[in-house]
């Protein structure tokens, strides 16, 4: 994929791959990919300083859960790390948009990005 300069930029992580975040206690299933940061300035203000993620590098759509409840979230690829626990997901948009892969990845049922 491309970043805004249309340098070629090669994400570490792929649509359907379980990550979890590295600080906190999310996991989830990747289901869209930027080339470099593409939120509001606002949003990348909002994080902790000494836990802000560069712009210049792919962030992750994911379908994203915790121990209390569902959600998107939005990550930068330094934040992720694979999750291989094997640990069954709830998320309900997993469902509807992932088929189950036996190598525990998921496979978009229709072969689109759905951002």
């Amino acid at each position: 994929m491309k970043d805004r300069q249309g340098k070629f930029v090669e994400a570490k992580f792929a649509i359907g791959q379980v990550v979890r975040h590295r600080f906190y206690p999310f996991r989830g299933v990747i289901f869209d990919v930027d080339p470099e940061f593409a939120n509001s300035e606002e949003w990348w203000l909002s994080i902790p300083e000494h836990l802000r993620p560069r712009k210049d590098q792919p962030f992750y759509h994911l379908f994203a859960e915790n121990a209390e409840t569902e959600y998107i979230a939005y990550v930068s690829e330094q934040n992720l790390l694979i999750d291989d626990s094997a640990r069954p997901l709830r998320h309900p948009q997993i469902q509807d948009h992932f088929r189950k892969q036996h190598d525990g990845h998921f496979r978009a049922k229709n072969n689109a990005m759905m951002h």
